[in-house]
């Protein structure tokens, strides 16, 4: 089972990556821009001010660490309700962030949420963090029922 756990851990560690390196690539167009990446503005698909978005994203990175890490040190026993519930939200949440590259695509005159290519994308990133982590669950956990006979 450790095996499985590994390729999970793996798979959310480089999405944990990936969305790592899009906070810090606004941070540093906030603070120190640099030519090579995106203007500051790409980065940014609400109206929520950065500070908010920086605290935010930043307890969302963290608790996208803790979990590769628990589950990685083998701390996350797989919970087969917690990984439906993880499996509901993020078939939910990369449904709309679909849903939003779509539009996007598909009418020119969206709003300019729609067609903000780098969260939109991240969002996806997020999605498939959440879908990860329930396979993790629904995979190596047992019915309920079978854990009772035990």
């Amino acid at each position: 089972m450790q095996n499985r756990w590994n390729r999970h851990v793996v798979v959310m560690a480089l999405l944990t990556g990936l969305f790592g390196l899009r906070v810090a690539g606004q941070a540093v167009q906030f603070w120190m821009p640099q030519s090579f990446l995106p203007a500051f503005e790409s980065f940014q698909g609400s109206t929520l001010s950065y500070s908010t978005l920086l605290l935010i994203q930043l307890l969302i990175l963290g608790l996208m660490l803790r979990t590769c890490l628990r589950i990685g040190c083998g701390i996350s026993v797989p919970d087969r309700r917690l990984g439906w519930g993880l499996a509901w939200f993020g078939s939910l949440y990369m449904a709309g962030a679909v849903a939003r590259i779509a539009v996007g695509l598909a009418i020119p005159s969206a709003p300019a949420w729609f067609s903000t290519w780098i969260p939109a994308f991240f969002h996806l990133v997020l999605a498939g963090f959440v879908l990860s982590a329930a396979h993790f669950h629904l995979r190596d956990s047992r019915p309920a029922d079978r854990r009772a006979e035990q």
